[in-house]
């Protein structure tokens, strides 16, 4: 509903002398009116009123009240927000709760007081705005979708605000990046963030499933279709009909099934194994590999047509290892998620335990480092997170740079301590500055001149 008629009023009544009386008595407000159900619907459509006084006795039923229930379920069904206070006779309070049942606002017995009338009409309007007013703010405070990835990496923010920037459009995104760095938590952001959030999101593993059997698992199969066929079965893409489909590993897809692939992706229609009919699918593809498949086009393993049907939007995630700082932040976060788990109470990283896990490498990634905390959520004896309980041997790397710009050099060195430390105090600024040996103003300005939130 729009602003200007956040205060506009309709008098829906048969009775012309009474409705003058009420319009007249409630002159405060911008009120139009109406005298049966049908001119009732006009003016609602044309003015979208917020607030609604109707008598439940309309013609062609002017003593009876089934034409005034019709116009307060077509009233609630076209706009459910609108106030509706149903004026009733002395003796009718059966229908005046039946009306509230069905969702009026308020009943008001006639003849009626017009201070009482006006505090009651105000009383709704008031309601109709706060309900208006909380609905913008729980829009303005709706959860990014991509608000369960934990980083503070510049290289890791700008693939989630590029997730953000194609979530709504129709482009297929290839992800690509090693196992284990949060492909499919990316996928999910991706459809979360999208028109199709409301639908499904169906993601298969093409290396995890036989060659045999994949293609009746992409496609579904008729009944009939091979021995064992019991039924006719849905495929994956057919599942996720109207929602967003992820090929996860698509770098294993067999090349007996690309061209399959291929066929649907360009006329967005499928066979299923055993049939003979074409079936319309509306889907969003996002695939995942961590293979290079421009590689693998050219030893001829991957079609070279389908990979660029596919690489609409190519995202290239970086490992852990290149994450700067993240180590740390996602460690403190899974510490947080399975000491609720496994009901550890208040459970920490120690000092030197962080050290660990910032200098390990984290060949696995993210899933590596999961893994390792629940282990050392698990065994850790006190309150505090050990390197023995996480299971990793402390190694310092040293990292080579051949920059001789004095400055670039500075900004790069202040650069990753400054995320160091934050990811080391779990983003705590007063004790990240601490860490450093400066004042809290001054790691904000270092922040703020270096382009770091």
């Amino acid at each position: 509903m729009s602003s200007e008629n956040a205060r506009s009023l309709l008098i829906v009544e048969d009775d012309l002398a009474l409705q003058k009386q009420i319009k007249w008595s409630v002159d405060k407000f911008e009120s139009v009116t109406a005298n049966d159900r049908d001119t009732a619907l006009v003016q609602l459509r044309r003015h979208s009123p917020a607030v609604v006084t109707m008598d439940l006795g309309l013609p062609p039923d002017a003593d009876g009240v089934s034409e005034g229930f019709k116009l307060l379920e077509q009233i609630l069904a076209v706009e459910p927000d609108t106030k509706v206070i149903v004026l009733t006779g002395q003796n009718d309070q059966a229908n005046a709760l039946r009306a509230v049942a069905l969702g009026a606002y308020d009943f008001f017995a006639k003849p009626f007081e017009p201070e009482l009338l006006n505090l009651t009409i105000d009383r709704a309007f008031r309601m109709f705005e706060l309900q208006k007013e909380n609905r913008r703010l729980q829009e303005m405070y709706q959860p990014d979708a991509l608000a369960g990835l934990v980083t503070r990496d510049p290289e890791m923010l700008r693939v989630c605000r590029t997730i953000e920037k194609v979530a709504n459009t129709t482009a297929t995104v290839m992800l690509l990046g090693e196992s284990g760095t949060g492909k499919e938590v990316l996928a999910r952001g991706l459809h979360q963030a999208s028109q199709r959030k409301g639908e499904k999101f169906v993601a298969i593993n093409c290396a995890a499933i036989p060659e045999n059997l994949l293609e009746s698992e992409l496609f579904g199969y008729e009944k009939g279709a091979f021995t064992g066929a019991a039924k006719t079965t849905l495929g994956k893409i057919e599942t996720a009909n109207g929602g967003t489909l992820m090929l996860d590993e698509i770098g294993d897809l067999p090349f007996s099934l690309q061209a399959k692939l291929l066929r649907f992706i360009q006329e967005r229609t499928i066979e299923r194994v055993g049939g003979r009919q074409e079936i319309p699918v509306d889907v969003r593809i996002v695939c995942a590999t961590h293979q290079d498949l421009k590689a693998l086009s050219k030893e001829s393993r991957f079609r070279e047509d389908l990979y660029y049907r596919l690489a609409e939007i190519v995202i290239n995630i970086p490992p852990l290892r290149a994450r700067n700082g993240d180590a740390a932040l996602l460690a403190y976060s899974f510490v947080r998620r399975f000491a609720r788990e496994q009901n550890r109470g208040s459970l920490n990283l120690s000092e030197e335990c962080v050290r660990v896990i910032e200098n390990h490498t984290w060949p696995g990634n993210i899933r590596e480092l999961e893994n390792c905390i629940k282990r050392a959520v698990i065994m850790a004896d006190g309150n505090k997170i050990t390197p023995e309980d996480v299971g990793l041997e402390s190694v310092v790397s040293e990292a080579a740079d051949d920059s001789l710009d004095l400055r670039a050099v500075r900004e790069s060195a202040e650069k990753n301590a400054i995320i160091s430390a934050l990811g080391r105090v779990n983003g705590n600024i007063v004790k990240a500055a601490e860490l450093l040996g400066v004042s809290r103003p001054t790691l904000y300005d270092i922040m703020h001149r270096l382009g770091l939130k």
